[in-house]
């Protein structure tokens, strides 16, 4: 959008605090931003002389503007997140983090089973977390398992079943894990106890665990029971230890977030640590691409709310550098300059300057930085590890992207001496798979780039990745067969976790060594076929939410639609929500309308 054609359109743009939301000429979503004034907010963009070339960019993409009136910047504030989430802009800050962080779960169910998860449902079960660390989740479920007997089994421990004796204990009953409720040897209540304890441990909250087993030990110490109460004083001096281990300062921090950022122009660096009465209890490093012009003061704001949205934080006083504008109600921001604040403070950036320093020597090592000799050299070295006929001058790697089941899409990059040749990159729609199949996806999209190929005289590529193992490596020589190419160009297949490599016909893998050049550049193959993919499904997302959005509902406003992400956050948790509790926000005739519509757009 030019000066000119703005001009044309800046004196409809509303004097009011709001959103507004930048769209490109195909309906894609570029931009949400929030203002206390929006048509001088907007304004800005246009007759701000001196913008950087990404700025400029954007600008140069817009094509419509669509704004939402809200009563004040806290609803504006939080209206800007909740889109920014949903849909992910092109040109907002983005936290590069695709993870689905694990969860520790005790279910609503007789006897609770507690256990690791990555995935939530409405079942009235408890979830704990989301915790950064799987290492973190692993080591305390084995901290609760070595203090609180409970069960593993998958058992239906109804009452009804207990008491015609239809289950036995197993070993672990026998070996003390387990108390034994399924043969009826531990009540309901006894066992709803230790669910008690464990709630407590997973939020922190030692002090009644302690205050618990240390009368246990008491009393059996008191009937001359010596070896019971032997046992409970070693649970108290583990949890001594565990409280030892992680807490940094007193106990009268009490519950608080910090904050700390160390900032590049392109790129910023955020840890985020989350303290617990003294203790910390999670600690997160985060890169933000920057993809405007943006002060450090709103990468970090906006960082923040990501990143206390994620992690479900309930603290009410954050740590941060410097002043920020957080209008979050009932939020006290404080920027210590002395005490144990400030030793938090410190220690956070310390953790993000650590991060940074971490990412740049990693960005040294990248290929893209390596002279031509040095790029001719690992390639030799690849062919050499590889056994290849050839020297895979040119290489091709292929990876599905189904992110949250739906949008089955595919990408290719490619790389020629080394380095990657982004006009050669490819993206593909699944058209002839129904659903999600790997498989059958990696087979349709191996067989359309290569048979393209072959009937434009293209050069093949030397060498092949796919991404995904020995399942996806065997659909893509389905369609390397069915186009006569067998033996014209060398496939491999890549597992996702252990970095093997797989050929063909050979039951064993191949695994180079971890520091080798030739591992350098297929992990950066691979690294880039994902980002390549992931930015592909996000577009994909992002035009789909024009059409899905609350906006095309008729009869649901502009203040209904706050109303609803205010309350409920997202589209896919009004989906999950009852009738009643949308009626009670929205009133039943826009609920009745919103059900409706909802049904009907699934």
């Amino acid at each position: 959008m030019t000066q000119s054609e703005f001009s044309s359109i800046a004196p409809t743009l509303p004097a009011q605090p709001g959103i507004y939301k930048y769209y490109d000429e195909t309906a894609s979503l570029l931009y949400v931003g929030k203002a206390k004034h929006i048509r001088k907010r907007v304004s800005s963009y246009f007759n701000k002389t001196g913008n950087n070339y990404k700025t400029q960019e954007l600008v140069r993409r817009i094509h419509r503007i669509e704004y939402t009136i809200v009563d004040n910047e806290q609803d504006a504030f939080f209206l800007e997140n909740t889109l920014i989430k949903e849909y992910q802009p092109l040109f907002n800050i983005n936290l590069k983090d695709d993870k689905t962080y694990p969860y520790i779960v005790v279910k609503n169910e007789p006897f609770p089973r507690v256990f690791f998860t990555r995935k939530q449902f409405n079942d009235g079960s408890v979830y704990f977390g989301p915790y950064a660390s799987v290492a973190k989740v692993r080591d305390l479920l084995e901290f609760i398992r070595q203090h609180i007997p409970l069960r593993t089994c998958n058992l239906a421990l109804t009452s009804t079943n207990i008491t015609k004796g239809k289950f036995k204990v197993c070993l672990e009953y026998h070996l003390g894990n387990c108390n034994g409720p399924c043969e009826g040897k531990q009540t309901a209540d006894d066992y709803a106890e230790g669910i008690t304890r464990l709630k407590h441990l997973l939020k922190g909250n030692l002090a009644p665990v302690i205050q618990v087993f240390k009368q246990e030990m008491k009393s059996h110490a008191d009937d001359l029971e010596f070896e019971k109460a032997a046992i409970y004083q070693q649970k108290l001096a583990f949890l001594q230890e565990y409280k030892a281990k992680s807490t940094v300062v007193n106990s009268k921090t009490g519950t608080i977030d910090v904050f700390s950022i160390a900032d590049e122009t392109d790129e910023a660096y955020i840890n985020y640590l989350a303290i617990q009465d003294g203790s910390i209890i999670l600690t997160k490093n985060s890169l933000i691409e920057k993809k405007l012009e943006l002060s450090a003061e709103e990468v970090l704001t906006q960082a923040i709310v990501q990143l206390r949205n994620t992690f479900r934080s309930e603290a009410h006083e954050i740590i941060v550098p410097f002043p920020i504008n957080l209008p979050e109600e009932g939020l006290v921001i404080t920027v210590p300059r002395l005490g144990d604040k400030k030793k938090l403070l410190d220690l956070s950036q310390k953790n993000a300057d650590y991060y940074k320093a971490e990412i740049a020597a990693h960005k040294r090592l990248k290929l893209s930085d390596r002279t031509l000799e040095e790029n001719a050299q690992m390639i030799s070295m690849l062919q050499e590890d590889l056994q290849l006929p050839d020297e895979p001058i040119h290489i091709e790697c292929f990876d599905n992207s189904n992110l949250q089941g739906s949008n089955a899409v595919a990408a290719m990059v490619c790389f020629r001496n080394g380095l990657p040749s982004k006009k050669d990159y490819r993206r593909f729609h699944i058209k002839t798979v129904a659903g999600i199949n790997d498989f059958a996806s990696m087979k349709e999209v191996v067989y359309r780039r290569y048979k393209r190929m072959t009937d434009e005289g293209t050069a093949l590529p030397q060498l092949v990745i796919i991404d995904g193992g020995k399942g996806q490596l065997s659909a893509a020589l389905e369609s390397i067969t069915a186009l006569g190419l067998s033996g014209r160009m060398t496939l491999v297949g890549l597992a996702k976790q252990k970095e093997e490599l797989f050929f063909a016909g050979d039951s064993e893998s191949l695994q180079l060594p971890w520091g080798s050049q030739s591992l350098q550049l297929i992990r950066r193959i691979r690294d880039e076929v994902h980002r390549f993919g992931i930015s592909f499904h996000r577009d994909i997302r992002s035009k789909q939410a024009i059409r899905h959005g609350l906006e095309d509902i008729p009869g649901i406003g502009p203040q209904t639609i706050t109303t609803l992400l205010k309350t409920f956050k997202s589209i896919k948790q009004i989906r999950q929500t009852s009738y009643g509790a949308i009626e009670n926000a929205i009133g039943k005739k826009k609920a009745d309308t919103l059900i409706d519509w909802l049904s009907r757009n699934k």
